[in-house]
């Protein structure tokens, strides 16, 4: 492993990391979306794989500053 592909990697890892953070926010305002809109709990928990508990707080977090997903 030399220093340029140490770098190319460690790019890698951050371009990913900002990738990972935007589809977070997107997955939550789709599950608040699908809260408005009426769609069970017990749905949207099996769509995404998150527990209830994760879902409860997306969908409180609503007008407030976006918080952690999972």
């Amino acid at each position: 492993m030399d220093k340029g592909s140490l770098a190319h990697m460690a790019n890698r890892f951050r371009d990913s990391e900002k990738r990972t953070e935007i589809l977070r926010i997107e997955v939550a305002e789709a599950i608040r979306q699908a809260s408005r809109e009426g769609m069970p709990q017990k749905d949207i928990c099996e769509a995404t794989g998150y527990t209830r508990q994760q879902v409860r707080r997306i969908v409180k977090a609503e007008g407030e500053h976006d918080v952690g997903a999972a």
